[in-house]
């Protein structure tokens, strides 16, 4: 075992030992398999992912220090935890991930073996987790649960969704999670009314050239 996945297991126990308060341990756990995964995973690319969701759209920080959180009172930490070059890492952070704070995690990974997801879901169970197939042909790996083992899924790259949905389920129990999702979506509401109305207005022509 390599000193640095060493490092990173030990430390994850540390934290799951501590039974810190709620409101300073991350609420999301978000893994990929490879940093290369980290832009579909948190800023999207072409398209808005997780980073932007929470951060930008739902006000969460992000959490880089267990004992020293951040001012923000929802957050979000990041790991690399690879289930095939790192299994017990992936398997630590997982079976950890509950006694550490976490209420839920996104999972992502690519290729035709993206069982990143699968594997996290079935260590941490009974906690949710949601899988995001970092490319299309990850997608059937990442659906690919036998009844009994669930594990909730967005489409291929659909990170910012995966926030979204992660945000959801705390948002059962934490109003003011609630009160940003319906913000958020009122603002989107907003957004399409506002386009309608100009398009008709102003034509197709002139629209089209703003």
């Amino acid at each position: 075992m390599s000193d640095s996945v060493a490092e990173l297991i030990d430390r994850l126990h540390r934290e799951a030992e501590q039974d810190r308060p709620t409101e300073e341990t991350p609420d999301v756990g978000i893994v990929m398999g490879s940093d290369s995964d980290l832009e579909v995973m948190m800023t999207g690319g072409k398209r808005p992912g997780a980073y932007d969701a929470f951060v930008d759209e739902l006000g969460f920080g992000e959490q880089t220090d267990f004992e020293n959180p951040p001012e923000k009172r929802f957050t979000f930490e990041t790991y690399v935890t690879s289930a095939h070059r790192t299994p017990d890492l992936m398997t630590a952070y997982a079976e950890t991930a509950e006694d550490r704070g976490l209420e839920v995690i996104i999972a992502g990974a690519g290729g035709k073996s993206a069982d990143l997801p699968n594997m996290t879901a079935s260590v941490a169970y009974p906690l949710p987790v949601i899988g995001v197939p970092v490319q299309e042909k990850s997608v059937d790996s990442v659906i690919g649960m036998p009844t009994g083992a669930p594990l909730l899924a967005v489409d291929a790259g659909k990170s910012f969704n995966a926030a979204l949905s992660a945000a959801q389920i705390l948002a059962r129990q934490h109003d003011e999670v609630r009160d940003r999702l319906v913000a958020y979506h009122e603002g989107l509401r907003e957004g399409v009314g506002t386009v309608s109305r100009a398009l008709h207005d102003e034509g197709t022509v002139d629209f089209s050239n703003r």
